[in-house]
């Protein structure tokens, strides 16, 4: 299981795929990207975030929320 950080689905937990084939991003590394990228833009509001490698979609949501 892991879990939506922020935004307006904050704390919401997603299923992942069994098996080895899905590794989701950790909490902690999309926390960092966010925050990163929250930074560097002032606000994502309206960004366009293509979330190309999407095994479990956390930060694909996460951008969404």
């Amino acid at each position: 299981m892991t879990r939506v950080i922020a935004g307006s689905a904050g704390g919401r937990r997603l299923a992942v795929p069994p098996g080895t084939g899905t590794r989701p991003t950790s909490d902690r590394a999309r926390e960092g990207l966010f925050s990163t990228w929250q930074a560097l833009l002032g606000t994502l509001e309206g960004t366009r975030v293509a979330d190309l490698y999407a095994g479990s979609g956390a930060v694909g949501l996460e951008a969404l929320s």
